[in-house]
C-alpha cells in the first residue's frame, strides 16, 4: 500500500510539472508578445493596445478564473466590437485551465 502511495505521488508530480510547463510553452507562445514574459504588459504591443498589468493585485482580484478562462477561450472585443484579444487557438479546455493558472502566478 505504502508503495502504492509512493508511486501515486510521484505520478501526480509528474503531471504538476508537466502541465506546468505546457502552461509557460503556451504562454511563451500566446501570451508574451502583448503582456510580457512577466505580465506587466510592457511591450510595443501591450502598450498600444493598452494592455492591463495582470500582476496587479485589483486586476488579479476581479478577473475570477471563469472570467480569465472565458476570456483566453473566447478572445476580448472592446465596446465597440473591436478585437482587443484573439481567441484561443488549438487550446483544450485543460490548455486554457494552465494558463489561468499561470495567470495567478504572475502576482505582484
Amino acid at each position: 500500500m505504502k508503495k502504492l502511495l509512493i508511486i501515486a505521488s510521484a505520478l501526480i508530480a509528474f503531471t504538476v510539472a508537466v502541465r506546468a510547463a505546457h502552461a509557460n510553452e503556451n504562454w511563451g507562445k500566446a501570451g508574451t508578445k502583448c503582456h510580457g514574459p512577466d505580465g506587466k504588459g510592457k511591450t510595443k504591443m501591450g502598450e498600444k493596445l493598452g494592455i492591463k498589468d495582470l500582476t496587479d493585485p485589483k486586476i488579479q482580484a476581479e478577473a475570477t478564473d471563469d472570467k480569465a478562462f472565458k476570456a483566453i477561450k473566447e478572445g476580448l472585443k472592446d465596446s465597440e466590437g473591436k478585437i482587443k484579444m484573439k481567441p484561443a487557438e488549438n487550446l483544450s479546455d485543460d490548455d486554457i485551465k494552465a494558463l489561468v493558472a499561470k495567470f495567478r502566478t504572475l502576482k505582484k
